[in-house]
């Protein structure tokens, strides 16, 4: 079975994060963004998968490889200019066989692809869309189901009376039958959503109700609660059998002479000093530094950052390499990037955005 994932985008919402590092490569917990994905896709049988890529896709290659690592083959194509979803589709046809999955880079699930094929299979189907269930489909657009489970509508922008006791959405995940390339047109920028899809409503198109886990991390608030899901073993991955009692997992290399509270993950060569506190809901990258009596709680603080004595930091990203200096407050969905230097005393919060290699002087903020 052949998966085509779609991650050609240029990652702006998740920004910092995304500045310099390409969207599928940022680092979930303690690898790759996307290599949960391709765990997930292996499980149900997907033993080739092609990456749809565009922004800093060298920088992919030299992280993902062939995949191998994943127990897939993967096989590579940059868009020589944003696509759209069904642009990058047909810009991989020679690639694709006569049935195949489709995935939006961005989704973090454990939903049961096998059942969604099966389903494909028994109803005949062109197109058979992975639906979810969530309470607020504002953000995303309904899609409507008849009896039979063929999509009978789609609502792009539901109004409130629009939004039934059971809203459901497209979950990124898509089965498809070869002929929807042939209604994709070449050379342009094409929105499968928006021009494909209407031409099959009532002609091929079904939706599988799928249980289980999915999540968009596309965006840092998101992104946040995916790295916690994962560490409290709310999704299905292989990252389950790392943590240990109390849901912490502490690198042998650490060297923790403070506390740690679980759920956790505690990377290697990770230095936690005397008095300093993580968790519950950290995860701390390779090489961090958490200096005296320093608090972190639901925090993700990335390789090789350094957290300065009696700082608090809750709700929110540091990423590689930033230095936040002492008796610094870094929360409220702040997002810290790469090489970042705090002097002491800052306060930052209500969803600041720090770019990378930016310098603060002590004091010199409080937002």
């Amino acid at each position: 079975m052949q998966a085509l994932i779609l991650a050609g985008g240029v990652g702006t919402r998740l920004r910092p994060l995304t500045a310099r590092v390409p969207k599928p490569v940022v680092t979930l917990v303690d690898r790759p963004f996307i290599a949960f994905m391709l765990e997930w896709l292996h499980g149900h049988g997907v033993e080739e998968v092609i990456l749809s890529c565009g922004f800093l896709a060298a920088s992919v290659r030299e992280v993902l490889g062939d995949g191998s690592r994943w127990g897939v083959r993967l096989h590579y194509v940059e868009e020589p200019e944003p696509l759209g979803t069904g642009g990058a589709l047909k810009y991989a046809e020679d690639l694709l066989g006569e049935r195949f999955v489709v995935c939006n880079g961005d989704i973090l699930t454990d939903l049961d692809l096998g059942a969604q094929l099966a389903q494909h299979e028994s109803t005949g189907a062109t197109a058979t869309l992975a639906l979810a269930r969530v309470e607020d489909p504002s953000a995303y657009g309904l899609v409507r189901l008849d009896g039979e489970r063929r999509v009978s509508a789609f609502i792009e922008k539901p109004d409130r009376e629009d939004v039934l006791d059971d809203p459901l959405i497209s979950a990124g995940a898509y089965v498809l039958d070869r002929r929807v390339l042939d209604m994709i047109p070449a050379g342009r920028a094409v929105s499968i959503e928006r021009e494909i899809w209407p031409q099959l409503i009532r002609d091929g198109m079904y939706g599988y109700v799928a249980s289980g886990y999915w999540l968009d991390i596309g965006s840092p608030r998101p992104y946040m609660q995916g790295s916690f899901d994962l560490i409290e073993g709310l999704i299905k991955s292989s990252l389950a059998g790392q943590m240990g009692a109390g849901r912490v997992a502490v690198d042998a290399s650490a060297r923790v002479h403070g506390r740690v509270v679980g759920p956790a993950l505690i990377g290697p060569d990770c230095e936690l000093r005397k008095g300093s506190q993580a968790g519950g809901l950290v995860v701390l990258g390779p090489g961090v530094r958490v200096h005296e009596d320093a608090r972190l709680e639901r925090a993700i603080v990335l390789d090789g950052a350094e957290i300065g004595e009696r700082c608090v930091l809750r709700d929110c990203v540091v990423a590689q390499r930033a230095k936040i200096g002492a008796h610094c407050e870094i929360s409220g969905g702040a997002v810290i990037g790469e090489d970042v230097v705090i002097g002491e005393h800052n306060v930052i919060t209500h969803g600041a955005r720090i770019s990378p290699g930016v310098a603060l002087g002590p004091r010199a903020v409080a937002f």
